[in-house]
């Protein structure tokens, strides 16, 4: 709990004037504003957790898939080669990341409605007349 509050309140330092920081992280039991009040006094904690603004992605699902086929991608078009030094990694990624938001590349989402009924039906309660 303890490193999670010290990095958002690191996190919170590199955006000194953002009114609210936007946050997409998954469910662990330490990624709460709970956890700066392990870390600092109730005073700091409160004005910590006033800054964040929470997004949480699915216990189960395919969010996972999403990052995973990113981070292929960077690996396949940009990480591919050899790269002498920190520097030139930055540069690279960057680039990289400026190309692929330019074309708005997007994950192709399969998974609809019908095929989510289809393959989740042994979680719907069986309702009978």
């Amino acid at each position: 709990m303890v490193d999670y509050a010290n990095f958002m309140s690191f996190l919170a330092s590199q955006y000194p004037d953002a009114e609210t920081i936007i946050l997409v992280q998954d469910n662990l039991n330490t990624h709460t504003a709970g956890s700066f009040y392990e870390a600092q006094p109730p005073g700091e904690a409160f004005e910590l957790a006033k800054r964040f603004e929470y997004h949480f992605t699915p216990k189960k699902g395919s969010w996972l898939n999403m990052a995973e086929i990113e981070l292929s991608a960077l690996s396949k078009q940009c990480l591919d080669q050899r790269i002498p030094d920190i520097g030139r990694l930055i540069e690279e990624v960057s680039a990289w990341e400026k190309d692929r938001n330019a074309i708005e590349a997007t994950v192709r989402w399969r998974f609809n409605k019908e095929n989510a009924r289809v393959k989740l039906e042994r979680h719907y309660i069986n309702l009978q007349n």
